[in-house]
């Protein structure tokens, strides 16, 4: 995957960069240090900061001002209680409670630091901290969008679907799902893997930064860990030599591109995974 990181264009502080420094030392009774920390968090739950973007070129752009903040949260936040309803909790970092033109079902639960975008719908569902659901998303029942994983406008995670979510290193590189993709029904995309735009993935996939994608027409290989823009894309397997036998590791299969006016189309999606035998 194509990606950098920076901090030079950061709209977060820059003292973050000392606290981080000496975060070893750092702790809840550090208010200066938790004022920054706070305030860096709460631009990003705000969405005036985020985790990572997709840049010009299609490279990942990652923030590591933004990680780091978010790290530092658990240093300089104390434990507390708090409750939505009959549910207590006990964490050192609150339950969002900002959802600006959001539809949010009962049983969705999102934390602080997370962004979800106006017109985006959480069915009962999870979103971790640093995470960005974009304008128009659905998350469906029991998705989970994993810390600073990164969804784009428009698209749909489909029921269990998991976006797996990294922290640790501040400069590795989020899950990553587009503008205008699909993601079917207990798919998991992990470790910096990413779907691009418009793309649909069928359901049960697995996608990781080292899965191979082949297309299955022309057996062409695209970049590992990358659905590739506007592909109809299903999890498939391939046999590999072992010194104890063969043996059937995971890849996934590009079925075909679909045209530039067939995104949003979910008819046509299903047509070309039934003509395969895959269900949506």
């Amino acid at each position: 995957m194509s990606a950098s990181n920076t901090t030079s264009d950061s709209v977060i502080d820059p003292v973050i960069d000392e606290l981080w420094e000496r975060r070893a030392d750092l702790g809840p009774d550090d208010a200066d240090a938790r004022k920054i920390v706070v305030g860096a968090v709460d631009a990003i739950d705000a969405g005036d900061a985020r985790v990572a973007v997709v840049a010009a070129d299609g490279s990942v752009v990652v923030d590591e001002r933004a990680k780091r903040a978010i790290l530092l949260s658990f240093k300089v936040l104390s434990m507390v209680e708090s409750s939505a309803g009959d549910f207590r909790y006990h964490d050192r970092v609150p339950l969002k409670t900002r959802f600006d033109g959001v539809r949010v079902v009962p049983g969705a639960i999102v934390r602080w630091g997370a962004h979800i975008a106006p017109g985006a719908i959480l069915m009962p569902s999870y979103t971790n901290i640093g995470g960005y659901v974009g304008a128009g998303t659905l998350v469906d029942t029991w998705a989970t969008v994993g810390s600073c994983a990164q969804v784009g406008r428009n698209v749909h995670l489909s029921g269990g679907v998991g976006l797996g979510g990294v922290l640790e290193p501040p400069n590795a590189v989020p899950v990553v799902v587009e503008d205008d993709a699909f993601v079917g029904s207990r798919c998991m995309v992990v470790d910096g893997a990413r779907v691009r735009r418009g793309a649909k993935l069928g359901a049960g996939a697995i996608l990781t930064a080292s899965t191979h994608v082949y297309d299955a027409t022309t057996g062409e290989e695209y970049p590992r860990g990358e659905i590739p823009e506007r592909a109809v894309a299903v999890g498939s397997s391939r046999v590999r030599s072992f010194p104890a036998g063969e043996f059937a590791m995971p890849c996934i299969l590009v079925l075909r591109t679909l045209a530039e006016g067939e995104i949003h189309d979910k008819l046509a999606l299903n047509d070309v995974l039934r003509e395969h035998g895959v269900a949506g």
